[in-house]
């Protein structure tokens, strides 16, 4: 299939049932562009207005990510989107944050790994996210990559938490057992179309939820939207049906459905 020919397809499944069809996006490296540092991250002012424009058209829009949902709701303010954050760990639904209960035990040793690693790395290269994970990024300074990696992995054994790695950082959060695909898996529930747009290891979860919908026959049709960098994973091309150019690729696309949409 060519390039013209996936976009074709892709427009087509995203606009045949719209009412019965959710779109989900992931926030950095899809809608945002990836930046040296995690708080300067920002949505393409054409990213927020597209999906402004789709969550009025669509049954469903949610952004999907790894941020809090604070950060989200700051940053990408859509009165009408399902905000999901932490991998699924917290969510806004209707204007109200919700917290992942499983995750409450392990709280104190977030914290605990917070106050230990601010005293042996800078702070620019710590994000703690709503006191319910912590991600040390190494992109500012990447000769500590493996420095980073070493005293995750310590803090991680000494406080019971679990490590997530993405991209040119590693996260410390409770061991529970949530991803970006169950958070897909309930978005898409009641639809007959899914769609999931995203650029990063931490992705590839979200993409098989859609595979699996379709295969166990909750989900019509599934649209695989990859965004496309210089240090997405090698997994990424043949997880997905489509692949864009960075966000700029991803707003073009969805600008189109957007138009194709009554």
């Amino acid at each position: 299939m060519t390039d013209a020919d996936a976009t074709t397809a892709t427009i087509a499944a995203l606009t045949a049932h719209p009412r019965q069809t959710a779109l989900l996006v992931d926030f950095d490296g899809s809608l945002a562009p990836i930046v040296d540092r995690a708080e300067d991250a920002r949505p393409l002012p054409a990213a927020i207005a597209v999906l402004e424009r789709l969550a009025t058209r669509l049954r469903r829009v949610g952004v999907v990510s790894g941020r809090p949902v604070g950060y989200l709701v700051t940053h990408l303010p859509l009165p009408d989107a399902v905000y999901v954050g932490l991998y699924g760990m917290e969510q806004v639904v209707n204007g109200q944050r919700m917290v992942d209960p499983r995750v409450e035990p392990y709280l104190d040793g977030v914290a605990r790994a917070v106050d230990e690693l601010r005293t042996r790395l800078p702070a620019n290269l710590i994000e703690p996210k709503s006191g319910v994970s912590v991600t040390v990024h190494w992109r500012p300074e990447p000769e500590r990559a493996e420095e980073i990696r070493a005293i995750a992995s310590v803090l991680a054994r000494r406080y019971g938490l679990a490590q997530l790695r993405t991209r040119m950082a590693v996260e410390l959060r409770p061991p529970v057992p949530v991803d970006k695909g169950d958070a897909v898996r309930t978005l898409i529930a009641g639809c007959r179309t899914g769609a999931f747009a995203g650029d990063d290891t931490g992705d590839l979860p979200a993409f098989s939820s859609l595979t699996d919908a379709v295969r166990a026959g909750t989900l019509e049709r599934a649209v695989r939207i990859g965004v496309t960098s210089s240090e997405a994973p090698p997994e990424l091309a043949a997880a997905v049906d489509i692949l864009v150019d960075g966000p700029g690729g991803l707003v073009a696309l969805l600008e189109r459905v957007a138009d194709e949409i009554v």
